[in-house]
């Protein structure tokens, strides 16, 4: 298999939450296989695997999905996954979606602030593709300029069906569901998943629905936590130009001890050239030497006062290659050994 070169450029990246690949290793290791071979061969990091909240290249997720349904002969993989997957992977949006009054508002705050989840995708209602002026799609679309990742559509499709049928009702009277491409898995396994016809080399990726179906109450919601959900989500879109000192410090949290904390690494995760990053946190009195450096210190602490690890292993997981490192690192600290830390503890 010969994956379109675009999935794996970094240039002009979008990234996405690892919450998208929730369900991944769970449903490669059903079918015999290792989500950490896919996540790897598609610069993947590990760490990507297990939690929710990594930014990681939407490209790069893209590709282990179609990775992996190509080596593990799946081709319906992205619907399998959606069966493990739920509204909480959207972390706050999740909140406001649970406690909107109806689906136009579930629509409206998913149209707004999607992009906090997934900066390329987008969910929006249009009118019918076919005119029928009882119909709207609601329209599923990832970045232009792509070829189409069939199990990363297949994978968010399923996944906007289920949250409907979730909210609404099981048969809440979808009409057609729209694929911009030919699937490799058959039509029929489609149409069994959504319970409606399946139409091919469609212009976009969308579910036919009624048109009164936005309009429709949801029950169990609460006012004040979609208020409070809203109010959060508005601040969080109002802070993408706020300081980069505490999101290099938790991204660089989050590879130590799965693979270097590389400022290149960095950078791509938080979706910024390298010499930005630096110009950015020298802004703020700060460099990425210095974050690390903060981090490991916080991180060894934490070891050597709350477990019996060896020394080496430590080391390891703060990112260093060697214990005689790691002892010099500790004396600049602290002015002792990792011993004495250690002995001292409590």
């Amino acid at each position: 298999m010969t994956l379109h070169d675009n999935y794996l450029t970094l240039d002009d990246m979008s990234v996405i939450r690892s919450a998208g690949l929730r369900g991944f290793r769970a449903t490669v290791a059903e079918l015999g296989g290792n989500a950490e071979d896919f996540a790897t061969a598609c610069g993947l990091p590990l760490a990507a695997l297990d939690t929710d909240d990594l930014l990681i290249p939407d490209q790069a997720l893209a590709a282990a999905l179609e990775l992996a349904a190509h080596q593990l002969n799946c081709p319906d993989l992205g619907l399998r996954i959606s069966m493990r997957q739920d509204l909480d992977m959207l972390g706050p949006l999740a909140l406001a979606i649970r406690n909107s009054p109806s689906l136009a508002h579930v629509l409206e705050c998913s149209a707004r602030y999607l992009f906090l989840h997934a900066r390329s995708l987008t969910l929006t209602s249009e009118p019918d593709p076919y005119d029928d002026p009882r119909i709207i799609a609601l329209r599923y679309g990832a970045r232009p300029g792509l070829p189409p990742p069939i199990q990363g559509i297949d994978l968010g499709l399923a996944f906007v069906h289920r949250t409907i049928q979730r909210l609404c009702d099981e048969r809440y009277g979808l009409r057609s569901v729209e694929l911009p491409y030919v699937p490799d898995a058959p039509i029929t396994r489609y149409e069994e998943f959504f319970g409606a016809p399946v139409r091919i080399n469609r212009p976009y990726a969308a579910l036919r629905v009624p048109r009164d179906l936005p309009n429709r109450p949801l029950s169990g919601g609460d006012e004040t936590l979609h208020r409070i959900a809203m109010s959060f989500l508005a601040e969080q879109s109002g802070g993408a130009d706020a300081a980069v000192a505490p999101k290099v410090r938790a991204a660089v949290q989050q590879l130590l001890g799965t693979t270097a904390p590389e400022i290149n690494a960095v950078a791509r995760l938080l979706t910024v050239h390298p010499r930005t990053m630096q110009r950015r946190l020298a802004a703020e009195d700060t460099s990425f030497a210095a974050i690390l450096d903060d981090v490991r210190r916080e991180e060894a602490r934490r070891y050597l006062t709350t477990t019996d690890m060896p020394m080496s292993q430590v080391a390891s997981l703060i990112g260093l290659s060697e214990q005689s490192t790691f002892t010099r690192c500790c004396r600049r600290w602290w002015g002792t050994t990792p011993t004495v830390v250690r002995r001292h503890r409590g």
